[in-house]
């Protein structure tokens, strides 16, 4: 474990990321925010910049600007589709993956009725649940649910055969858990749709900082992420395999494009946005090593996933020590974002992040992260729900060991 802290190139790393610059009360700031939005690389800073001073402009003009931004999308579609292993026009942008979720499941909703049935879990962000909820019940389907098993947070998976049965159209499931880091055993959820006809969503939107993704390995008809949650700006994508893409009928203005994938991007879309998307993307292909982009997305990802790991087994490790903290995580052998998340017993969790800031220059998130099924199935609302601390790859293990002593200090007082 300590070679791999030693062999990642963290300063290196570092420096791309202007955000850890800052200080706060005179304190170098510590950044374990990063599941609720990592920070942005400066190639991706700069690509924003650079595409605003030199002109930005609408699509489909027959000038230099407009052709350009053209460009700028074709590029972020086609770096996006070696990130997921897809195709190009598969890749459609959005405000935010929220978004993007509520208008396929309009779209959706056109193919079911009464009689029908969609499947959410219990583990996952409202994101993805309440979207297909509203749809079912725009359409009159029923809706069933994956338990969440509150011992292991897991999906109990034993009685998948009865949830998802013949009369399934929809199975909507998170990749990974935004609150406590479980990886969810979606190829086998996803290959139970598939047997049932029915389709599958995949919320990546956590995941994909961290682990690898083949969207079609995986089994997913409709992945949804977002660009701010790895190491890009807000702005939300919907891989939609072609087969389903086309089929599709979203709301749109009656002038606007039939084809795939500009259907479903409706309005003019945040370009500058998007031109920082790519060098996101870059940022972690830069770290592999490959004869192609896939190949190098790929040992990057793998890179990082180590290195991150590696600091959350040392966090994990320190909150199991001190006295009063109850660390909520699936069992050692359930793989796991390094996404951690505790309470401290008498205090409340928003006083916790609120002195580990003032005091300590730590900035941690609290909260039911909008995973609010799970939040209220482990009974800690009333304690200002989790602390999160999140690890990202600009992160080090003198950083993890300055947020245990500022916890130990917290509970001491």
């Amino acid at each position: 474990m300590k070679q791999e802290l030693i062999t990642f190139p963290v300063t290196e790393v570092r420096e791309q990321f202007p955000a850890l610059n800052r200080t706060y009360k005179g304190k170098p700031v510590t950044y374990l925010d990063g599941p609720g939005g990592t920070q942005v690389v400066s190639s991706s800073i700069q690509a924003i910049r650079e595409y605003m001073e030199k002109g930005g402009a609408n699509l489909h003009g027959s000038f230099p600007t407009s052709y350009e931004t053209e460009e700028v999308i074709a590029e972020a579609r086609n770096i996006i589709a070696d990130l997921f292993h897809v195709k190009a026009r598969e890749v459609a942008f959005g405000a935010n993956m929220t978004t993007l979720a509520l208008s396929v499941g309009r779209a959706l909703g056109k193919t079911i009725g009464e009689g029908d049935e969609i499947v959410v879990t219990e583990i996952d962000h409202r994101a993805n649940v309440d979207p297909w909820i509203s749809m079912a019940e725009d359409r009159g389907a029923t809706v069933r649910w994956l338990k969440v098993e509150p011992d292991t947070l897991t999906l109990d998976l034993n009685d998948i055969n009865e949830v998802i049965n013949e009369r399934t159209k929809l199975v909507a499931v998170g990749l990974a858990s935004n609150a406590v880091g479980t990886i969810n055993d979606v190829k086998r959820i996803a290959e139970r749709a598939r047997e049932a006809g029915a389709l599958t969503a995949v919320d990546a939107v956590h995941a994909a900082p961290h682990i690898a993704i083949d969207r079609d390995k995986l089994g997913a008809d409709i992945l949804l992420c977002s660009a701010y949650k790895f190491f890009g700006p807000h702005v939300g994508i919907a891989v939609i395999k072609e087969s389903v893409f086309e089929q599709l009928e979203p709301f749109k203005l009656q002038p606007a494009p039939e084809y795939l994938p500009d259907k479903l991007e409706t309005g003019t879309q945040n370009h500058e946005g998007i031109a920082g998307i790519k060098p996101a993307v870059e940022f972690v292909e830069k770290l592999g090593e490959g004869a192609d982009r896939r190949a190098r997305i790929l040992s990057g990802v793998a890179l990082i996933e180590q290195y991150e790991n590696s600091l959350a087994d040392k966090m994990r490790e320190g909150l199991r020590a001190l006295s009063k903290v109850k660390l909520y995580e699936a069992a050692p052998d359930v793989p796991k974002t390094p996404t951690i998340a505790f309470t401290v017993e008498g205090m409340n969790s928003r006083e916790v992040c609120k002195r580990i800031a003032e005091e300590h220059g730590i900035f941690t998130a609290d909260g039911h992260f909008y995973a609010t099924t799970l939040a209220d199935k482990l009974d800690i609302n009333d304690k200002g729900g989790w602390v999160r601390a999140g690890l990202a790859p600009y992160n080090t293990a003198e950083e993890v060991d300055t947020f245990l002593q500022a916890v130990e200090s917290v509970i001491k007082g």
